[in-house]
Formats: structure tokens, sequence, C-alpha cells
């Protein structure tokens, strides 16, 4: 069982967590025709936006209630307002995602109480849907901001069924943050296998894949529709994908009697055995031959690896359900994990192969990742592999110094088998010349590890 510590720094120096608003904001772009509204300053959505325009390089929908100092102190109603109807006559949303930020939060808005005034005063808007999430940024992370909005959704979206009707093969689908929209494509492939029918709540594949729509729209350009949202009471089970999304999940199950299967992780052989075996006893079908024959050839593909992973050492810093994904496969394919980092609480990380999980940042990362074979983080740990020497695998959000990073699949068993091959080729193209982490004398290395820190 690892040790969980939290960073007692006074500061946080290149940080690896980003806030919970725009977690949720991203959650929200996974509903077709809609526009995250992030309750705060101009400088929270501006740093949003970029983050997401770099990693996607798409067009980002994202708005601002442009609250200044004013507002800040008597209360952000008329910015919320003003920015609803602006955005419903410029862009004619289908939804709008309100999200908190720390101004908002440290202010008390009740941001639910705005939106029924605003009902009140603008009847005329009322075909719009109005989600609003509280996300402050001072605390928890992108992951707990996502799981919120998402919660959110079921909560003020989901129809209850007037009579206990159930499609046999409809089945919701609530994936983590930690799924790219390539991830969710694989998901479909595989549940369609099982002639299901998934609904996927947020859909990034619709709205952030990189396709190129036929007009221009200045909201999300696909998604779950709304009609589907509502719909989702009707399934006959809802799959969670990440400890974040059990929210959500027994959510829909209090309000709906949907049932629900949490899956921890979709990468590696005895987690996709898992899903699978799920899927056949739902589905009354048997395995698919095309998902047996992918089976097959991650098996084969693990035989091929295992001579290049096993032994090597690992340094891992992400998300805490990517971070449980990671080190699980890694440790399973023969490695060790010789630092795990991440950004919040979660019951997952107990449970770590590891003997400590340190809630940090990226400075803290770099001194534990000294000596280590593979370095596994998002863009902003690039400076840390170029100082260390040590090869580096980018995963997460954000990955901006790398293209196709949306489209980037780590589950199912075809995801499992090419994260092989491509973490694989890293340790075969890595000459293992030494460098100065590997080869000082202990007390000149303790110098060295110090030097690090100071710079």
């Amino acid at each position: 069982m690892a040790k969980v510590t939290v960073s007692q720094k006074h500061c946080t120096v290149n940080p690896l967590k980003m806030s919970q608003p725009i977690g949720a904001a991203l959650a929200f772009m996974g509903v077709e025709g809609s526009m995250p509204l992030l309750h705060g300053s101009q400088g929270c959505t501006s740093f949003g936006l970029v983050l997401f325009v770099r990693h996607f390089r798409e067009a980002i929908p994202m708005q601002t209630t442009a609250m200044n100092e004013v507002a800040t102190v008597l209360g952000g109603f008329d910015n919320i307002e003003q920015a609803i109807v602006n955005i419903a006559n410029r862009t004619d949303p289908g939804i709008i995602g309100i999200c908190t930020t720390g101004v908002s939060e440290i202010k008390g808005d009740d941001t639910n109480g705005f939106l029924k005034q605003f009902r009140a005063n603008h009847p005329e808007l009322g075909h719009i849907a109005l989600v609003a999430v509280s996300t402050p940024d001072f605390q928890g992370a992108f992951q707990d901001g996502w799981a919120a909005a998402v919660t959110r959704m079921v909560e003020e979206l989901v129809e209850v069924p007037i009579m206990e009707t159930r499609f046999s093969r409809r089945v919701n689908v609530l994936p983590g943050c930690h799924l790219s929209p390539g991830d969710i494509d694989e998901l479909r492939d595989i549940f369609e296998a099982f002639n299901l029918d998934p609904l996927f709540l947020p859909d990034l594949s619709g709205s952030l894949d990189g396709h190129i729509p036929p007009a221009f729209t200045p909201t999300t350009l696909g998604g779950i529709s709304l009609e589907h949202i509502r719909k989702m009471g009707s399934a006959c089970w809802t799959v969670a994908i990440g400890e974040q999304m059990r929210g959500a999940a027994i959510t829909l199950e209090h309000r709906t009697g949907v049932p629900f299967k949490l899956f921890d992780r979709l990468t590696g052989l005895a987690a996709n055995d898992d899903l699978i075996g799920f899927l056949s006893q739902i589905s009354g079908l048997p395995v698919p031959r095309k998902i047996r024959r992918q089976r097959s050839q991650l098996v084969d593909a693990m035989l091929d690896g295992h001579f290049y992973f096993g032994g090597k050492k690992v340094a891992v810093a992400a998300e805490p359900d990517l971070l449980a994904t990671l080190t699980h496969w890694l440790h399973e394919m023969g490695c060790e994990i010789q630092a795990a980092v991440t950004t919040t609480a979660s019951p997952l990380l107990k449970d770590i192969p590891t003997d400590e999980v340190l809630i940090g940042d990226l400075e803290d990362f770099e001194l534990r990742a000294a000596r280590a074979d593979l370095i596994v983080t998002h863009s902003h740990g690039r400076q840390a592999a170029e100082r260390l020497g040590i090869p580096f695998f980018r995963v997460g959000i954000p990955v901006f110094d790398r293209l196709g990073a949306g489209h980037q699949v780590t589950v199912g068993y075809r995801g499992t088998r090419d994260l092989i091959f491509t973490i694989g080729n890293l340790f075969l193209a890595d000459n293992h010349e030494p460098t100065p982490a590997t080869w000082l004398p202990p007390a000149q290395e303790a110098n060295f590890l110090v030097s690090l820190h100071v710079s």
C-alpha cells in the first residue's frame, strides 16, 4: 500500500495540476451546441482557452462573465445575466455551462439563485439549458471539475422515466477526463461490436476529434445531444470509467434506477478482459472474432515487449485516474515505479504500486525522477526530461509540442498494444549513455539534486 503525502512547500514551482473550472469547461464541450461560461475574470477564461487551443489545435468555444473589481464586491448577477443574453443572441447555444472560479467562490455568489432570477427575467430564453457547477480553482484539480460538471448535467438534464422502460441495447458511458477523443472512439467500436448502443456523457469524440465541419459554428460542433442526455434514464446499464465518475454514476442510478458498473482503468490485459466479459454478459452475445484477435495481438505484443520493460524505472506524474492507469499497467509490464506524483486526493492513490504517492508539482517530480529510465507526464515536464537526460513520454492534458494528442489511444486491447510499442520503442531508442544523475558518486549526486532544486 502506497503512502500518500502532500508537498509542504510554501509555493508551487512548475505546476502539474490544472484548475477545476477548465476541467468542468472541457466536460461541457462534450455536449452538442454547448458554450462553457466561466464566472470570473477574463484572465481565468483566457488561460483555459489558450491551453485547450494548444492541446487540441481546434477552435475552442468558451466565454467569460468578465467580473471586475466592482462586480467582485457587489456580486456578479448582472455579469451573468449580460453574458447569457449576449451568448444567446450571438451564438444560439443549446446549453450554457456556468463554471464558477476563485473570484466568484470567494465572494460567495449564489450562482443557482442567480439562474432562478434570470429565468424569471428572461422567459424568452427558456429553450436554452442552463447548468451551473461549483468549481473553485483554489481547491481540487482538473478531474474534480470534470466530475462535478458531469454530475450536475445528470442532475439537471437527465429525465426521470415515467414508466419502468429499459432499452436492452442502450448503455450509458461516463468517461473520465483522462480519456481522449480517440479513446472514446475506440470504446464506441468495442461497445458496438456487441450490438450495444452507447451514449457517452461527455462525448469529446464528436466535438474535439479534429474533423472539419461543413460550416462554422460558434458553439461545440458535435458531442452528445441534449435529447440523448435526457434519455439516459432508459438505458439498461451505466458504465463509468475512472474513480472520478463514481459520483455521477451513483447520481444517475439514484435518479433513474439505472445500475452502474465502474472500471478503474481500461489499459492492460486483465482490465480489458473484465470489460469484454461484462459486455458479453449484458449483451448476451459471444465475444466477436475481431475482439478475440485484438486480444491475441496484445498478448503477442506483451511477449515481444516485456524484454524491454522488465526492470525499467519509470517516473509518472498525472491526474489520479490517469496515474493509476499508467502505473498499474507499467507495473504489470515489469517496470518499477520510481516516482508517482499527482494533483489531488483520490481513493485510488493508496493502491498505486509504489512506496509513496506525492500530491505535488513538477519540481517535486523532477527531484524524484533522477536516475529513472523514463519520464511520463504532460508537456510541461519536457524541461525536467531535458535536464535529466531521460526519455520522455507525453500523455494527458496539455500536450502542445506534439501533433495528434486528441487521437492518442490507450484503452482497449488495441490501445494497450500500441502503447506497448510506443513506450517500448522509447526504451529501444535510448542508448543508455550515463547521465550525471546515474554515474555521480552519492555525495556528488546529492549536490547535483540540490542544484536541480535551485535551478
